[in-house]
C-alpha cells in the first residue's frame, strides 16, 4: 500500500503498488505468448516434418522458440515505476540488439508470490516468465524455500561490487547471487529546516548524530515549537527494523533460528523507541494516510524512512525549499552502529523456466547492472539507483530545489553504499510482526525482556 501512495503521488500515471496493484491477467498473457510461440515454431518448421511434430506437441518447446534470442518475458507491478523502468531497460538494450524485445505483464506483488509458490510446490515451473521482480525482504525466503526455481547468477557478467553491500546481500543465499539489485530503499532523515530554525537549530545539528542526541534535540524542538520530530504507524515495525539494520543486526542467528532473547542490539532498539515515545519526540498514528498527513500538514518536524518517502513529502508543494535531507541517527553502545540503513526495495531474478538464460543474464548485466544511462532515464519517476556509478552522473548531481538545492539523489546513492547488510531469513515477516506487537506492549508498560521472550516463543511456534 505504501508504494501505491508514494509512487502515485510522484508519477501521475501510477495505478499499482509494491504490495497491491491492478493489472492484466497474467495467465491470459502467458496463454497469448504460448499461442504466438506455437505459430512461430510451426512456421519455422514448415519444411521439416519432425520439427513440426515437435512444435505441435510441446507447448513449452514452442514457447522456447518464441523467446529465442530475441524476447524476454517479465512479471512486475507498478506501471509508472517498475514497469516503466523495465521497458526503458528494454530500449537501452535494443540500441545494441535491434531484434530484442521485452514483454512485461503487470502482476501485483501478491500474485507474483502466489504464482511462484504454486509453480514451485507443484514442480511445474512452465507457467513462470523469464524474469520476475521480487521484494528484497522476501528474496531469501523464496530462494531458500524453492531453490530449483531460480538461476544462480554468481558466475555471470554482473559486477556486484558496483552495488551497495547491503542491497546485494538481500539476494545472496549460501554465498551465491540470485538477484540483480534495482530500486533504492536507503534510509534518509528529512527535516523541516524552518521548524528547526525556530528551535535555534539547523540540518547540520542532525547530521552524524546518535539516537541519544536525537532524543535530546527532539525535546528542545518539541518545547520550542510544539512539534514532534518523528511520526510512525502504531503496530508497525519499520522504525525498529531500520534501527536494527543500521548496525547490521538481525532477528535471527546464522542458522536461521530466532534470536530475540539476549539480542543486545534489539533490546537497545526497543528501549530507544520507548524513550522517544515517552518523551513525545515520536508520535504514533493509526494508519498510513495519517502518517503522510503529519508531514504534509506540518504536524511534525521531520521523518525517517526509505528514500521513497520524498515523493509524499513533495506533494506539499507549498513546502518547497523548507526541507533538507541527511543521514539517520546511530545507536549508542551497540557494536557496528552506523548512521545508515534501508527500508524497502526490490531486485530482479531469472527463473529456472527462462528459455534463454544467457540472453537474460546479458540483458540484466547490460542494463540494471551496467547502464548509467538507464538510471538517468528512470529517475523521472523516482527510481533511484543502487548502482553506485549512477550516483556520480551529472543527472544525479543536480540539486533539488524542494530540498534546498541539495543533490539528494547522489547523496542517497552514497547512503546506500554505506548501509550494513543483515540477515532476513525465511521468517522475516513473521518475526517483524512479533516484534511490532512486543513494542506496543512495551510502550504500554510491559517489560522489555518479557516481551522479547514472548515474541521469540511466538516465532518458534510459527516455525514449527
Amino acid at each position: 500500500m505504501k508504494r501505491k501512495i508514494l509512487s502515485a503521488l510522484l508519477c501521475v500515471a501510477m495505478t499499482a503498488t509494491m504490495l497491491v496493484g491492478c493489472g492484466n491477467n497474467s495467465n491470459e498473457s502467458t496463454d497469448d505468448t504460448n499461442q504466438e510461440a506455437t505459430d512461430d515454431a510451426a512456421d519455422d518448421a514448415a519444411g521439416d516434418d519432425a520439427a513440426a511434430d515437435d512444435a505441435a506437441g510441446d507447448d513449452a518447446a514452442a514457447d522456447d522458440s518464441a523467446a529465442g534470442g530475441n524476447k524476454l518475458t517479465v512479471w512486475c507491478w507498478d506501471p509508472a515505476f517498475n514497469i516503466f523502468s523495465m521497458e526503458e531497460a528494454g530500449k537501452v538494450y535494443q540500441a545494441d540488439h535491434p531484434d530484442f524485445s521485452v514483454e512485461v505483464t503487470e502482476t501485483p506483488w501478491e500474485d507474483v508470490q502466489t504464482k511462484l509458490t504454486t509453480a514451485a510446490t507443484s514442480g511445474d515451473l512452465s507457467t513462470l516468465p523469464d524474469i520476475i521482480l521480487m521484494q528484497d525482504n522476501a528474496f531469501q525466503k523464496n530462494v531458500i524455500s524453492y531453490p530449483d526455481a531460480f538461476v544462480d547468477l554468481t558466475d555471470s557478467a554482473i559486477d556486484y561490487s558496483q552495488f551497495g553491500e547491503a542491497k546485494t546481500a538481500y539476494s545472496v543465499i549460501d554465498g551465491k547471487n540470485y538477484g540483480v539489485p534495482f530500486d533504492n530503499g536507503a534510509v534518509i532523515a528529512a527535516y523541516r529546516t524552518d521548524i528547526l530554525e525556530q528551535a535555534g537549530m539547523k540540518i547540520e545539528d542532525f547530521t552524524d548524530i546518535t539516537w541519544d542526541e536525537y532524543l535530546e534535540k527532539g525535546k528542545t524542538v518539541l518545547e520550542k515549537t510544539g512539534k514532534p520530530l518523528l511520526s510512525c504507524q502504531a503496530g508497525e515495525s519499520d522504525v525498529i527494523m531500520m534501527m536494527m539494520q543500521s548496525c547490521g543486526a538481525s532477528l535471527f542467528d546464522d542458522e536461521g533460528n530466532p534470536a530475540l532473547v539476549g539480542n543486545a542490539a534489539l533490546k537497545k532498539v526497543m528501549e530507544t523507541y520507548a524513550a522517544l515515545k515517552e518523551a513525545g519526540v515520536l508520535v504514533e498514528v493509526n494508519d498510513w494516510d495519517q502518517y503522510i498527513s503529519t508531514m504534509n500538514t506540518e504536524a511534525v518536524a521531520g521523518t525517517i524512512n526509505g528514500c521513497w518517502i520524498m515523493a509524499s513529502i513533495k506533494t506539499a508543494e507549498d513546502q518547497s525549499g523548507k526541507w533538507a535531507v541527511t543521514n539517520m541517527p546511530s545507536l549508542v553502545g551497540v557494536e557496528n552502529a552506523s548512521n545508515y540503513s534501508n527500508n524497502g526495495g526490490s531486485s530482479w531474478a531469472i527463473t529456472a523456466n527462462c528459455q534463454n538464460v544467457d540472453l537474460a543474464k546479458d540483458f540484466l548485466a547490460s542494463t540494471f547492472a551496467g547502464s548509467v544511462e538507464l538510471y538517468e532515464n528512470i529517475i523521472s519517476c523516482g527510481a533511484l539507483a543502487t548502482y553506485l556509478p549512477a550516483g556520480e552522473s551529472d543527472v544525479y548531481a543536480k540539486g533539488d530545489d524542494f530540498f534546498g538545492g541539495d543533490a539528494v539523489s547522489a547523496k542517497i546513492v552514497e547512503f546506500a553504499g554505506k548501509t550494513p547488510s543483515n540477515n532476513t531469513g525465511v521468517y522475516y515477516y513473521e518475526a517483524r510482526d512479533a516484534v511490532a506487537t512486543a513494542m506496543q506492549n512495551i510502550v504500554g508498560g510491559a517489560s522489555v525482556d518479557d516481551e522479547l521472550q514472548l515474541a521469540q516463543e511466538t516465532i518458534e511456534s510459527q516455525m514449527q
